[in-house]
């Protein structure tokens, strides 16, 4: 893995579960206010946290964390992912993956084999915006948004409203991709 960061305890990015987070580097977008240039862009990266770092602080806090989140950048682009996840599973610790959801296969590969417990995927924008973020395949974005939602695991769809890209309008028809689920505007800070 790839790890850019370790907060040692957030309160906040797992609902109801006191968590570690991991931020993996590496990312397949370009979001235009993206607030962690150093987990995206490679010649910004810096020197990795090692997976034996991580493992020995989980291993004393065990009593203490309920929970890990594994966000980025974006997690689902680490070829290891599902044997580092797999690893914490065996601490007793849950898990919640935040993801951009470009890569359905993997995403459906760690429900499968029951890993996740909690899933939140940024949606950045309505279909006809999507290449100011993403270059890549849109079809990729909705199967990983039809794979959660048909997934029994709680998850969260949410957006970052930039005004400067998106408006009312977009957001209605964002809404409507994130159909039945819970949806969470997030405000853009500059």
């Amino acid at each position: 893995m790839q790890i850019g960061g370790l907060q040692k305890l957030s309160l906040i990015d797992y609902p109801g579960v006191p968590a570690a987070v991991i931020f993996t580097q590496g990312c397949n977008m370009k979001c235009p206010y993206c607030h962690n240039p150093q987990l995206v862009y490679p010649d910004l990266f810096e020197a990795s946290v090692s997976n034996d770092e991580i493992f020995s602080f989980f291993e004393k806090r065990q009593k203490l964390l309920k929970g890990v989140v594994i966000t980025g950048g974006e997690p689902t682009l680490q070829k290891d992912l599902i044997e580092f996840i797999e690893e914490i599973k065996k601490l007793n610790l849950s898990i919640k993956l935040d993801t951009n959801g470009t890569n359905p296969k993997v995403l459906k590969n760690l429900i499968d084999k029951n890993l996740l417990n909690f899933i939140a995927m940024d949606i950045k924008s309505p279909e006809n915006k999507y290449n100011i973020f993403f270059k890549g395949n849109l079809n990729t974005i909705k199967r990983s948004l039809s794979i959660i939602q048909s997934s029994e695991i709680p998850h969260i769809f949410r957006t970052t409203y930039d005004k400067s890209i998106l408006n009312e309008m977009d957001l209605s028809e964002i809404k409507k991709l994130a159909a039945t689920s819970t949806y969470i505007i997030q405000e853009c800070r500059k």
